[in-house]
């Protein structure tokens, strides 16, 4: 059974850092690309980041050169590192694999930053 755990969240002023975690089991990991998205309130899920099993990185543009997705697969762990935050980076965020043609999604962590 797939399961994917999100922690990290939390509340932070504007220009502020956090560093989201994602502890993934029940899949082989290191194989298998990831991704990061968000929902703020009344708006639709949107993408964030993602990061195949080669280790190279995709970004929306809202966060390209603020965020950073890695993953350590020995740990079987995905990482949002978040910098210079702002107010309307304020989401839920959800850590994403898609895995024997199956979306799989963590409960979330909510990300709050104040101005």
């Amino acid at each position: 059974q797939v399961q994917l755990v999100e922690s990290g969240g939390g509340l932070v002023q504007a220009g502020g850092s956090l560093r989201l975690s994602c502890a993934v089991s029940g899949m082989i990991f290191s194989s298998n690309p990831m991704g990061w998205y968000r929902q703020a309130p009344g708006k639709q899920r949107e993408w964030v980041a993602a990061i195949p099993s080669d280790g190279s990185t995709k970004y929306a543009d809202s966060v390209k050169g603020r965020f950073t997705i890695s993953r350590d697969n020995a740990k079987n762990t995905l990482y949002l590192q978040m910098n210079s935050l702002k107010p309307e980076d304020t989401a839920v965020y959800y850590c994403n694999v898609l895995y024997l043609f199956r979306n799989y999604w963590g409960q979330g962590t909510q990300v709050t930053v104040s101005s």
